[in-house]
């Protein structure tokens, strides 16, 4: 059997290898303190749950249309007046079988094979798969602590050509958990505007961000650039992983292209998935995923105290989603060497940075604090006496 040259090209996916490994530990007996993954362990919201068992005891769950549930476009629509203080048309709304999917369709609507794409270094591997499985030429760029492990501005234009047609950011990052400032991100968005390219904004971590000085919520790129793409989910500020929900926002012009591919790509989205998000969007489900927000931000506090006192240093403190990028050059090992270490000595299964870029991947571990409180403690410990056994 012959493989196409895209399968061959994509490389295994570390977190989930690392999970792998983790799970054969447990299963000869050990206790695995699992931090690798970007899941959070609340699950969806109870008024989430209730309306799901009320939804499946009907006996038929048709397709719905390609874009969504016109209830849950509409509802999706509110949330972002009523957080984010922006009015948004409904008919931009497309509901999504995952943010994977919102991906697929955004970059088959938009990438030609050879087109130049910047994309920031460190960033999510899969985001940048999807642009290499429609032929972009990827240009991962190197960013480091200086500028949040971010692109700004400058080296966006230092990195520019007269190929480049988009690039792709993500505010909060993963693996970083840092955010692009408000300025900076209009400044890029502008600037690629005025070349002809698109801008696709990853805001999956968007509401699990920290408030600005003043209390305000994190801004949407949409408040900036009403024209970019966004990419967003119900798996992390809901917590609904397994659910495979998500959305995208797009330009009206868009809204077309996005639904034939829909249409053939995967029909639609979850209909009972959908049907169950819609009470995502009340007032006891929004306050409860407020709550969680602020217990993130309580469970990163313990995680970035453990982390000093093991010796652990984390160059930029992060202002939003759930993971810490970790520097490890000190210990003498490089990272893949780190975490294999740590699993199999201290059995905390963390993340080598080699999945998120080559720039600083070696000398990076990401961490995930969307564990619970007494795994995280647990976790800190463990790590601890590891620092202490390699001295």
């Amino acid at each position: 059997m012959h493989f196409s040259q895209r399968a061959q090209s994509i490389s295994p996916f570390l977190a989930m290898e690392f999970g792998k490994h983790a799970a054969a530990l447990e299963a000869a007996g050990h206790r695995v303190i699992k931090l690798n993954l970007g899941e959070p362990d609340f699950g969806a919201p109870p008024a989430v749950l209730s309306e799901l068992q009320r939804v499946t005891a009907q006996a038929a769950f048709p397709y719905t249309g390609a874009l969504g549930l016109p209830a849950l476009r509409e509802a999706i629509a509110g949330f972002y007046q009523t957080a984010h203080g922006l009015t948004l048309s409904p008919h931009r709304v497309v509901v999504t079988a995952g943010a994977s999917a919102a991906l697929l369709l955004v970059t088959a609507a938009l990438v030609n094979p050879g087109d130049d794409v910047l994309v920031g270094d460190p960033s999510y591997p899969c985001n940048r798969q999807f642009l290499h499985g429609f032929g972009a030429e990827v240009r991962l760029v190197p960013t480091d602590a200086t500028t949040r492990f971010q692109l700004d501005l400058a080296t966006v234009q230092r990195h520019w050509s007269d190929r480049t047609t988009g690039l792709m950011l993500a505010t909060p990052s993963n693996p970083t958990g840092t955010s692009v400032p408000a300025d900076e991100l209009a400044a890029i968005c502008d600037w690629a505007r005025r070349h002809n390219a698109w801008r696709i904004v990853d805001e999956i971590y968007l509401n699990l961000s920290d408030a600005d000085a003043q209390g305000r919520p994190a801004q949407s790129v949409l408040a900036v650039d009403p024209d970019a793409i966004v990419i967003n989910s119900f798996s992390k500020y809901f917590g609904m992983t397994g659910w495979r929900l998500g959305w995208a926002i797009v330009p009206d012009a868009m809204v077309p292209v996005v639904e034939r591919l829909a249409q053939n790509y995967y029909i639609c989205a979850s209909t009972p998935a959908q049907l169950a998000a819609l009470a995502c969007f009340t007032p006891e489900a929004i306050a409860v995923c407020e709550a969680r927000r602020a217990e993130f931000a309580a469970r990163r506090a313990l995680v970035l105290e453990g982390l000093a006192q093991a010796g652990l240093s984390v160059p930029v403190l992060p202002d939003g989603a759930f993971y810490v990028y970790i520097d490890v050059s000190t210990t003498g090992m490089d990272a893949m060497r780190f975490c294999q270490r740590a699993l199999q000595e201290a059995h905390v299964a963390l993340t080598p940075g080699h999945d998120f870029g080559p720039h600083a991947g070696a000398t990076h571990v990401r961490l995930s604090y969307a564990a619970s409180r007494d795994d995280l403690k647990e976790g800190m410990t463990r790590l601890s006496r590891f620092m202490q056994s390699l001295t």
